[in-house]
Parts: C-alpha cells; structure tokens; sequence
C-alpha cells in the first residue's frame, strides 16, 4: 500500500509544445468522459492482461533513494486546469514503479500524449548511462499549485501506483491514501486484487479553481473509467465519477477505498516501547447513516486481522479520520501526525443498501498501512453491465463532522482498577473490562449548571454491561462515561454507547468498539 509548466500551455498548448521538440509531440485526437468509458469496455471484452514490459536494467536495480533522486524539473511543468493555476509534474519508472502509465494533455476536446523525455528530469546522484527507450512512459503524475500561500507552489494531489492517490488540503501532512477500487480485500477465497491505472488524461481548462483527470483503470476482475476533479482549498475536496466494466459478477467490489496506517494509540498503548505515546495516520472510522446516525468506531491494531462490517441503507458518508489533532499526544517533531487529514467520502445519489467495511490487520511497526474502509454494496456487479458511481472525498482537519457532541477519547482499563468485584472462576479478570468514553461538543458544554447529567444508553451483543457512570469532563466540554463489561466466557462483544436527553433525544454520536477477551 503506497504514496505519490512550461511556461505556457495556459495559454496556448501548441506555444508551450514549440518549446519542448520532443514533448507532447504525439497526433492529437479527439477526447471527452465517454473516450475513456469506450476504452474501458473495449479493454474489458478482450482477456485481463497483466504483462509488465521489461525495465531496462539500469532502472530496475533503482533502490528507494536513488529513485527518488530523479526528481522531475519544476521549470519544466506543465500548467493545466482552466485558470492555469496547476503544474503537471510526472514520475520516473523505476524501484516499486516498473509499469508504465500513459499521460496525455487534453485542450479544445483534443488529447495529446506527453512522449517521454529524460531532459524533463535532475537525475541527481542517479546515473543513467544507457539509452532509454522513447516509448518509456512514466510511473505517475502530481500536480503542484499555492495551496497555503500564494507565493508558494505546493503539491497538491499524487497519482502513483496501482490506483493510489492521496491529497492534501490547507497545513496538512500527507498520511491515508486514498484508491480507485479495492477487489476481494477480505481475501475470501483467493487473493486480494489491486487494479491500477493504465493512462492518465489531464485537462487544461474547465471551472475555474479546479483541475480535473481522467483515467483508464484495469484489472483482472474489471476495468473502469474515472474522472477525478480537484477543488484545493482548507478542505481540498476531489469529486469522483466512474464507470466500471466488470470481467466477472463483482461481489465482492470495495468502492471508494481508503487505506491508513495504526499503530500506536490511546486504546492500547502496549504495542511498542516508543518515547512517543500514539502513532497513527488515522485514529477513527466515522460513518453517517442514511437513517441520521452517526458512528464512531476507534482503530485498533488487533492481534490478529479483523473485519468489521457496518449495514447501512442509503449512507450519507463514511472516513477515516485523525480526530486527535494534539501534538502533545504524539510528540513526534518530524512526523506531524497531528497535521494527518481525514478523508470522508460522501456519496453522490442514493447507494442503496451495503455495508461500511473495516479491516484493521496486525502490524508492528509503524510503515506498514494496516488499516482499510471502503463501501460494499449489497447487490453484486453482474459481468459485462456497466456500474456507475459518483462522490466526493474531502481532506478534513480537525473539524468534527457529527453536529452534536463526539467522542473525544476512548480509554480501557481492568475493571478490578474501578473496584468492580470479580467473577468467580475468573481470578485474574480476564471476562471482565471498563471502558471510559469522553463525549465533547455539541449542546453538551451548554447544560445549565445544576441540570441532570445525560443517560447512558449502552448495549453489547455478547455478554453484559454490568453498569454504567457519568461525571462531567470540562477539558472536553462534556462528559465521561464509564461502562463495565462482563463476558461469560472467552469471545468477542461489541459494544455500542451514546448519551441522551432528558426527553429521550440523543445528544452524541454512538461509539462502538470491539472487545475480545481470552
């Protein structure tokens, strides 16, 4: 799971080609949405190939820092979008990067492909001796423009590998990626698919303040064709049209995938002995449901791979979100992964019923993304019927979604530390647990001086809850709920909790969490 003008194509993309002889030289041909979706089908009727063309030697022994070392010349990016305020800049094949991606510039309705050209790029300390062949494509695209300032050009969204991309709105830090599709990721009956890109088509105009790419997805199972259309902002938001052509009845499709990476945090603080007291990209999955609730379910990283599946009718968003926006809580000088963005995806038109999936797997260490949502529809993709989707992906900060009150924290301890008496038969209290929630936001900090305290409503699915407390927390503008949880044997329980009102109204988003008890 992975990352990622000449002067004047605004302006005139035949002056910003005179320039470059060898660049974007190729026959232009007419272009629109409905070119990629009949490539797309064309693609999808003929057998998947997966054949990668052979790298030349020198590019395929790149290690990591050598391939980054070819780093494409700002001078020479391509300025794209209507207002010209974008730059194109492109990939070098090479180190995890061997399949090439075609890239074409699209102007007037007219597309014309960027041939290769090793003079776009500092090649560094990586020497390149031998001849490239021109037919050598690239590995990816970014587009560059003055996001937080602007008298500053900064990277804006990548494209690179498989059907990775990742974005970033104002003073965030690259940390989830986002994918164009997830395949068979719950690994039922074979092995999960990774459809990538084939081409990509950039356009030079369209609304002001956007830039939008198409592109032509492949894989064994489907081919696709997807317009993505970039809105930089303090909430970057990229809106998402598809078209998929499924080679086979697509049950198990994961549309609007994100993936991140939890290693370290609040609810289990034993993983690793690190001076650093949370290590994660993403540390909650947020769903809003067609019926008006929202969830809050917190990452874990499991001992072993779990999925968690959430029935939705009609949803109106789902993300991955980096809710904790407090340096103190990482301590990482360098990382920053207070500045992580969340990306929530919110639907286009009715989708109908499905599920949110989460898959968290075990990792130790914290390069690894171990954590994946996506939205599984119920009805399958039946073979050769095209499945259209729309929506929108924003890169939000620190802002909470749910109007009402949040979860601010999740915290466990043993329920002997609360003073709850064990079971007998269970001397070391293993079956038994106390989970403490702080709920901030909303009405919560508004409660008259003097006025009851909120309900606890919770549930488990397995086992009970023993009991349940409430006392005001003023460092989040709310409250901290206490629930005792006692299972009668070894198993998993999940378990559900919100505050209400005096007239039955709730007042929070639900939290919901596993626990398995051994």
């Amino acid at each position: 799971m992975t990352e990622p003008s000449r002067r004047a194509v605004v302006s005139g993309l035949a002056a910003g080609l005179a320039a470059l002889p060898t660049l974007a030289r190729g026959q232009a041909t007419p272009f629109g949405f409905e070119t990629v979706e009949a490539e797309a089908r064309t693609l999808a009727a003929a057998p998947f190939d997966a054949t990668v063309p052979p790298l030349p030697e020198v590019l395929a022994k790149l290690d990591y820092d050598a391939w980054r070392d070819i780093r494409f010349r700002p001078d020479h990016a391509f300025r794209v979008g209507a207002d010209g305020r974008f730059r194109l800049q492109l990939f070098h094949l090479g180190f995890l990067y061997p399949r090439p991606v075609a890239v074409s510039l699209v102007k007037d309705g007219m597309a014309r492909p960027i041939a290769y050209d090793p003079a776009l790029f500092d090649l560094g300390r990586t020497k390149l001796d031998a001849a490239l062949p021109k037919d050598l494509g690239y590995a990816g695209i970014r587009l560059h423009t003055a996001l937080n300032r602007p008298d500053v050009i900064d990277e804006l969204i990548v494209f690179v590998g498989a059907s990775y991309f990742r974005f970033l709105g104002q003073d965030q830090l690259y940390g989830l990626s986002a994918r164009a599709l997830a395949v068979n990721t719950e690994a039922a009956g074979g092995p999960e698919e990774f459809p990538f890109f084939r081409a990509f088509w950039i356009e030079a105009e369209g609304e002001p303040g956007t830039c939008t790419i198409h592109a032509l997805l492949d894989g064994p199972s489907q081919t696709g064709a997807y317009r993505f259309t970039v809105r930089p902002g303090p909430e970057t938001s990229v809106s998402v049209t598809a078209t998929l052509f499924p080679r086979r009845t697509l049950n198990d499709a994961g549309l609007a995938p994100l993936t991140s990476m939890y290693f370290i945090g609040e609810t289990d603080r034993g993983h690793s002995d690190d001076y650093r007291p949370e290590l994660h990209d993403s540390d909650g999955l947020q769903i809003a449901a067609g019926s008006g609730e929202w969830l809050w379910r917190p990452l874990d990283n499991p001992q072993a791979r779990r999925i968690s599946t959430f029935s939705v009718a009609s949803p109106k968003g789902f993300g991955l979100m980096q809710r904790d926006r407090s340096f103190a809580s990482y301590q990482d000088l360098e990382a920053g992964y207070e500045r992580r963005p969340g990306y929530f995806v919110e639907p286009e038109g009715d989708w109908g019923e499905g599920s949110v999936v989460l898959v968290e797997l075990a990792t130790d260490n914290e390069t690894a993304d171990n954590i994946v949502a996506y939205w599984r529809p119920k009805a399958p993709y039946p073979a050769g019927q095209p499945a259209r989707l729309a929506y929108r992906i924003r890169a939000v900060g620190g802002k909470n979604l749910h109007p009402n009150g949040h979860v601010a924290n999740t915290f466990l301890a043993a329920s002997a530390a609360s003073g709850a008496a064990r079971k007998e038969g269970d001397p070391e209290g293993r079956l038994a647990r106390r989970f403490l929630i702080d709920f901030g936001g909303g009405t919560l900090a508004e409660r008259p001086a003097g006025a009851a305290p909120p309900s606890v409503v919770a549930s488990a699915s397995a086992g009970r809850i023993v009991a349940t407390s409430i006392v005001p927390n003023p460092h989040v503008g709310g409250f901290r709920a206490a629930l005792d949880v006692r299972l009668d044997a070894p198993g998993t329980t999940e378990l559900r909790a919100y505050l209400r009102d005096e007239d039955g109204d709730a007042l929070t988003e639900t939290w919901t969490f596993p626990w398995s008890a051994t």
